[in-house]
C-alpha cells in the first residue's frame, strides 16, 4: 500500500489549521497563450492564510495492481482510493508535463457542504497533477474522482493550465450525504486573461459548446430543485447567482481584487470600481478581458504586488496607514466603532500570504526544461520569486523546514516573514531597501534564465540524464544563496532602523521623526497636549 500522509502531512496539518480558523483567501490569475509573451499559458496562485507552507516534490512512480493511495482530508478523516499504474513528478503545484493548478475558495451556499465527501479540493489538485498531462485531462480526473468518491469542500474556483490551454472550473458540493458535485469548466479564449479571488466568477455559459465549456449534467436542474433558480423568471441561468449569491461584504472583499488586476492589465478599458463598491446597477466584472500588452512572468508577479496604489482605495495613502504609509491591516477585517460597522480593504498582496507561485509552461521547449514553477513565500510585496524547473529531483532545505509556532532562521518562510513584519515599523523607508534586494535577485534570475537553459539544452542533446541534476543544482544553490542574502537584509534593517533612528551609510544615527503630513492629521486637541509652554506664551522656543 502506498500512503500519502508521510508526504503531505506537514502541508495538510497546516491547511487544517487554516480551515479551523475559517480563513480562505486566495487570488489566482489566468493568462492564455496569445496573451503571454512566451505564447504559452501561465497561471498564478496566492495561497493566503495563517499556516506554515512547505514546498513539496513528489517523484514520478510506478504502482502495482491493487495498490491504493491514502487521502487525509480537511475533516481529519483518512481514506484510500485506487491508485493508477503511473503517477507523474509534481513540484509544488506543477507537474513534469507543465500542467499547473491553482484555486480560490468562494464557500457558496453552506447547506451544500458535504463533510462525508472523501476528497477536498487540495487533494483533488494534487491527484490531478499526479495523473493528468493536460488541463482537459485534469478536469476529467477531478470530476470523475468526485463522482466516485464524493466532494468534501465548499465552493471552489480552479485555475488549470497546460502548454496549450487555460481553464477556469468552479465546483460546489451537493449537500451532506449527496453524490458527486455540481460544476462547470470554461476555457478562457486565447488572447485573454482571467482572475478569481474568493468569489464565483462564472455567470452564464454555453450549453452546446463542449470544445470550450463542459459541465455536470445536473448544474441547472439541481439549482431548480433547490430553489436557487426559477426558469419562469425569464433570466438566463447564472452559476454564480445560483450557487454563490453575492453579498456586499464578499463583493468588496473579492471583486475589488479582480477589478485591480483587470484595470492594471488593461488601462485602456478604464474599468470602473463601481461593482466592487456595490454601487446600484453596476454589472459584475467579465470573466475575462483582453490585456493591453502581452504579459510575462514578471508582469504577473507585479500584478500580485498590489495594495491599490494610486487609486481611491490606496492602502498606503490614508490615516490608517500610519505615519510611514504601511500597507498591512491587522485582522479582523471587520470592526465596529460606536455601533457602526466597518471593514478594511483586502489587497492582493497580503501579509497573510503563505506562498505564491506563477507557472511558466512553454510548448516549444522540451518538458525537462520548459516547465518553470516560480515560487515565493510569504507576502509577495516583500519577497522574491525563485525558479524551480519541474525536472528537478530535490529541493532547498530552507523551503522544506520550519513550523508556525517557532521562529527559525533556517526556514525560508520565517526569513521572509521577519523582513516583512519588521518593515511595518518604518514602511516608507524600509520598503526601498527591500525592493532593492528584491530587484537585484529577480533581475539575476530572469537575466540568467536564457544562459541556464542554453546549458540545459546542450546536456539534453549530449547526455539527457544529466539535465535534471544540472537544473536541480542550479535551483537549489541559487535559492539557498538568495535566502542568505535575505537574512542579511533582515540584519541590515535591524541595524539601520534602530531605536527610532535611521543610520546613514557611515553608521551615524539620524533623528528623522514623523512626516509633517501625518502630524497635520492629528486631532487639534491631541496636538495641544504637546505644544511647548513658551510657544503658548509667545516666548519662542524652549
Amino acid at each position: 500500500m502506498k500512503t500519502i500522509p508521510g508526504r503531505l502531512l506537514p502541508l495538510i496539518s497546516g491547511l487544517l489549521l487554516l480551515l479551523s480558523s475559517s480563513v480562505f483567501a486566495c487570488t489566482s490569475i489566468i493568462v492564455t497563450g496569445s496573451a503571454s509573451k512566451t505564447g504559452c499559458p501561465m497561471i498564478s496562485y496566492s495561497c493566503d492564510g495563517e499556516f506554515f507552507p512547505r514546498l513539496n516534490l513528489f517523484p514520478a512512480a510506478d504502482h502495482k495492481p491493487g495498490e491504493v493511495r491514502q487521502i487525509f482530508n480537511w475533516y481529519g478523516k483518512d481514506y484510500s482510493i485506487s491508485q493508477v499504474p503511473h503517477t507523474y513528478r509534481v513540484v509544488g503545484l506543477m507537474n513534469e508535463h507543465q500542467l499547473a493548478i491553482g484555486e480560490s475558495t468562494f464557500d457558496g451556499r453552506p447547506e451544500l457542504e458535504n463533510r462525508s465527501g472523501m476528497l477536498d479540493y487540495f487533494s483533488l489538485m494534487y491527484i490531478a497533477l499526479e495523473r493528468a498531462k493536460t488541463a482537459r485531462e485534469a478536469i476529467g480526473v477531478i470530476t470523475s474522482l468526485v463522482e466516485e468518491y464524493g466532494y468534501g469542500s465548499t465552493g471552489e474556483s480552479f485555475s488549470i493550465a497546460d502548454k496549450e490551454e487555460a481553464w477556469i472550473m468552479e465546483m460546489i458540493g451537493p449537500g451532506e450525504g449527496g453524490k458527486g458535485a455540481i460544476w462547470v469548466a470554461i476555457r478562457i479564449p486565447d488572447g485573454y486573461i482571467s482572475a478569481h479571488a474568493n468569489m464565483s466568477r462564472i455567470h452564464g455559459f454555453p450549453l452546446n459548446d463542449p470544445e470550450n465549456c463542459i459541465f455536470s449534467p445536473n448544474v441547472i436542474s439541481f439549482a431548480i430543485e433547490k430553489g436557487y433558480y426559477d426558469p419562469a423568471s425569464g433570466k438566463p441561468f447564472s452559476f454564480s447567482d445560483a450557487y454563490n449569491p453575492p453579498t456586499e461584504e464578499q463583493v468588496r472583499y473579492s471583486a475589488r481584487r479582480v477589478w485591480s488586476i483587470f484595470r492594471r492589465a488593461a488601462l485602456s478599458m478604464n474599468i470602473s470600481p463601481a461593482y466592487s463598491s456595490s454601487e446600484k446597477g453596476a454589472d459584475p466584472y467579465p470573466l475575462y478581458i483582453k490585456p493591453d500588452d502581452k504579459l510575462d512572468v514578471q508582469a504577473v508577479i507585479a500584478l500580485h504586488r498590489d495594495h491599490y496604489e494610486g487609486t481611491e482605495f490606496d492602502m498606503t495613502a490614508n490615516y490608517a496607514s500610519g505615519p510611514f504609509n504601511a500597507a498591512d491591516r491587522w485582522r479582523p477585517m471587520k470592526w465596529e466603532v460606536n455601533g457602526q460597522k466597518y471593514a478594511w480593504e483586502r489587497p492582493i498582496a497580503t501579509q497573510q500570504a503563505a506562498f505564491v507561485f506563477v507557472s511558466e509552461a512553454r510548448k516549444d521547449i522540451p518538458d525537462e526544461i520548459g516547465g518553470v514553477f516560480w515560487y515565493g513565500l510569504d507576502n509577495p510585496y516583500t519577497n522574491f520569486f525563485t525558479p524551480f524547473y519541474t525536472s528537478i529531483n530535490s529541493l532547498p532545505k530552507s523551503y522544506t523546514v520550519g513550523k508556525l509556532s517557532k521562529y527559525s532562521p533556517e526556514s525560508a518562510w520565517w526569513v521572509f516573514n521577519f523582513v516583512a513584519n519588521y518593515a511595518n515599523l518604518r514602511w516608507s523607508y524600509m520598503i526601498k531597501d527591500i525592493q532593492k534586494v528584491q530587484q537585484d535577485i529577480e533581475s539575476f534570475y530572469f537575466g540568467n534564465q536564457a544562459e541556464v537553459e542554453k546549458e540545459a539544452f546542450r546536456l539534453l542533446k549530449e547526455n539527457p540524464k544529466e539535465v535534471g541534476q544540472y537544473l536541480t543544482n542550479y535551483c537549489v544553490e541559487q535559492a539557498e544563496a538568495n535566502i542568505g542574502k535575505w537574512r542579511e537584509l533582515g540584519e541590515l534593517l535591524i541595524t539601520r532602523y534602530n531605536d527610532g533612528y535611521i543610520q546613514d551609510e557611515k553608521g551615524r544615527p539620524h533623528e528623522i521623526g514623523y512626516p509633517e503630513k501625518w502630524l497635520k492629521h492629528t486631532p487639534p486637541a491631541e496636538l495641544e497636549r504637546y505644544r511647548l509652554t513658551q510657544e503658548r506664551n509667545g516666548e519662542g522656543e524652549l
